[in-house]
C-alpha cells in the first residue's frame, strides 16, 4: 500500500503509469492504494497505483498460471486463465499456447491435439503479456508444466502414465497429452492431490525455482 504523495522510485527504474506523477526525476503516488508493476518486454517496468477497490492480481511474465483449455487447432490451444499461483482471478483472462511453446524438444514434431484437449486443466507459465485483448502467450515447455487434470471420452478423470500419455481408469484407453510432472508438494494437504490424481513415479522430481512455491487449486 502507498499513501498519497509517497515517493515510489526513480524514473531510471520505472516508467509512470496511472495514479502517479513525476517530480524532479522521481515517481510519486497521486492517491492512496496498491502499487502495481507491469513488465513491458525489454522496456522499463510500468509502475501504477490503483485504489483498493480496483486492485486485482494480474498474470505477469514468469508467473505460473492454472488455465482451462477452451479450443485447439493445429497451430495453438486457446485457454482461459483461472488462477495466478493459488490466487483465483476475479476476471477471466484469455491465453494462447502456441505449437512451438508446448515442449522444449522436437518442437517441429508437436501436434496440438496430442498435447491438449478442450476441458483440460493446464499448468503453464506466462511468457508474454500479449495484446490489448489480454490474450496472454503461455508456455508448457518445462517438465513441471502441462496437463494436470483431464477427462477421457468416457467421462472419467484420467491418470498420467508417462510424460505424453494419460489413461482412463474405467476403459483403460490411453490418450496423448503433454503431461505435467506434478508433485504432492504443490497440492493443498487438506484437499489431497490435484483433482484427486496421484502422481505416478514418472512425475516425481524437484520443482523448478519458478514453480516451487506454487499451490494448485483443487479443481
Amino acid at each position: 500500500m502507498s499513501t498519497k504523495c509517497d515517493r515510489l522510485c526513480s524514473t531510471e527504474d520505472c516508467m509512470p503509469g496511472t495514479g502517479v506523477y513525476l517530480r524532479h526525476g522521481y515517481i510519486y503516488s497521486s492517491l492512496a492504494g496498491y502499487v502495481l508493476r507491469k513488465n513491458e518486454g525489454e522496456e522499463l517496468p510500468v509502475i501504477s497505483v490503483v485504489r483498493e477497490t480496483e486492485a486485482q492480481l494480474l498474470p505477469d511474465v514468469g508467473a505460473i498460471v492454472t488455465c482451462k483449455v477452451t479450443s485447439i487447432n493445429p497451430r495453438f490451444a486457446k485457454v482461459h486463465i483461472l488462477y495466478v499461483g493459488s490466487t483465483p482471478l476475479k476476471d477471466r483472462f484469455r491465453g494462447t499456447i502456441r505449437k512451438e511453446d508446448v515442449r522444449a524438444t522436437e518442437k517441429d514434431r508437436v501436434e496440438t491435439y496430442k498435447s491438449f484437449r478442450p476441458g483440460d486443466i493446464v499448468l503453464a507459465k506466462v511468457i508474454s503479456l500479449g495484446d490489448v485483448q489480454s490474450n496472454y502467450l503461455l508456455t508448457t515447455a518445462e517438465n513441471e508444466l502441462g496437463v494436470v487434470v483431464a477427462h477421457s471420452e468416457a467421462g472419467a478423470q484420467m491418470v498420467p502414465i508417462s510424460w505424453c500419455e494419460m489413461q482412463c481408469p474405467r476403459t483403460h484407453a490411453k490418450e496423448f497429452r503433454k503431461v505435467a510432472r506434478v508433485q504432492l508438494s504443490i497440492c493443498r494437504p487438506e484437499q489431497g492431490p490435484v483433482g484427486g490424481v496421484h502422481p505416478s513415479p514418472l512425475q516425481q522430481g524437484p520443482l523448478s525455482p519458478s514453480s516451487r512455491n506454487t499451490q494448485l487449486p483443487y479443481l
